[in-house]
């Protein structure tokens, strides 16, 4: 039932995130942590997130929202106890094994819609203590947090759904997050693709339990299924050669894949993943930031091996071995021309981050005017969308999407 065979076929299905409460928490002090580079007037961020889910059901994709998923998952007691157990457990060095047992006692009395809020939101010693309501034993973690202090802290990423998930051909990848303030995030979607009835007796392959892989790092904003038996993986800041390899060896054991490409990003902030730089947006062409030149990123090919190990190869050009994995001639590689301020801030605003909704349509940020002008220009369709705060966490419709059924090209 739920496959995705490419980048750019038709979209069926989708996960999206709507914001909520975990936004709500965001402030100047604690933006950083939790990896957004300012506060977002959550009204104005669900008007656009709303506006995001109405132009793909107008497109008649089915949209699911995380928040519905998670609270429908934690109604099954099996997955209440699955993911407290993995969240709150004596090991939680923040917390202590006694303000742990509490605050796990306190949300497994939890009505599930309330559950799905605090465990995407956040809760703070004053929320766990009214929750109480004087049942508290004294415990030292408690004692020293001020009132507004988390015991839970809040999940703003969570609105990128493609990264801690990404589906590939007949699986999904469960991802390990290279930043700790994501990984209860790897839980949760474990949590549902275990006991949700959408995906429990699907039978789908796992190409990676993100909790059992990690310390390797691998986020679904660096991985690209262009189809063919073929998938692109972006190494920079975020995604380890590790976690690259721990895919290619579990897609060529099972025989979904032939071959995975692997390519170099500068290790930057601004260019996170590779879908912040280079996206494919029709059967033959990808739209690549302009301030990288396509003659020298460097790039590898694996491919099935010897006892597991894949064989590896360094590419002469990255895009002729794309267009030899698509068994094309030539791929189109489509760079805004401009000057280099208008091209880092388009970049920054996430130009290149484009969702294909069907071969040549994609969804893009209408601020990103330039970029948008060079591809209708090159007969892409773009529809445009607000995203002046939902880019504040620097992620455009791509990170914010989550494809779980998409046709082959």
């Amino acid at each position: 039932m739920f496959r995705v065979d490419s980048e750019v076929g038709a979209l069926r299905q989708v996960i999206l995130h709507e914001p909520g409460m975990e936004l709500e928490r965001l402030t100047p002090r604690n933006k950083d942590e939790l990896l957004f580079d300012d506060v977002v007037w959550v009204p104005r961020a669900k008007q656009e997130h709303q506006a995001f889910q109405q132009l793909l059901k107008d497109r008649e994709i089915t949209v699911h929202l995380l928040h519905d998923l998670l609270a429908e998952t934690v109604k099954e007691e099996h997955a209440k106890t699955f993911v407290l157990d993995r969240i709150l457990n004596a090991r939680q060095p923040h917390l202590g094994p006694s303000l742990s047992e509490l605050t796990r006692e306190t949300l497994a009395e939890t009505a599930p819609q309330e559950l799905a809020t605090r465990l995407l939101g956040g809760l703070n010693k004053r929320e766990l203590l009214q929750a109480l309501g004087g049942r508290a034993s004294r415990c030292l973690s408690l004692d020293l947090l001020s009132d507004d202090d988390f015991v839970l802290a809040p999940l703003p990423n969570s609105l990128f759904t493609r990264d801690t998930s990404c589906w590939v051909y007949d699986g999904v990848s469960i991802n390990p997050m290279r930043k700790s303030s994501r990984n209860r995030e790897t839980i949760i979607y474990e949590t549902i693709y275990t006991f949700h009835p959408l995906f429990a007796n699907s039978g789908t392959p796992r190409w990676l339990d993100g909790e059992l892989a990690a310390p390797a790092a691998l986020e679904g904003g660096d991985v690209a299924v262009l189809g063919n038996g073929t998938v692109l993986i972006g190494l920079g800041e975020r995604t380890t050669p590790a976690g690259a390899e721990l895919l290619a060896r579990s897609l060529f054991q099972a025989g979904s894949a032939q071959r995975a490409i692997a390519v170099e990003l500068p290790r930057t902030r601004a260019l996170m993943h590779l879908d912040t730089v280079l996206t494919m947006v029709d059967t033959d062409a990808f739209t690549l930031f302009a301030g990288l030149d396509r003659r020298t990123l460097r790039s590898w090919t694996l491919t099935p091996g010897a006892h597991g190990a894949p064989k590896v190869r360094e590419n002469a050009d990255l895009f002729a071995e794309i267009a030899t994995a698509l068994d094309l001639d030539r791929v189109r590689v489509l760079q805004t021309d401009q000057d280099p301020y208008a091209t880092e801030r388009e970049q920054w605003n996430d130009g290149c981050n484009l969702l294909a909704i069907a071969p040549g349509t994609v969804v893009a940020y209408e601020i990103n005017e330039a970029s948008n002008r060079m591809l209708e220009d090159q007969g892409i369709e773009v529809l445009r969308i607000r995203g002046d705060q939902l880019g504040r966490g620097r992620g455009g419709p791509r990170c914010m999407s989550c494809p779980i059924e998409r046709d082959a090209v």
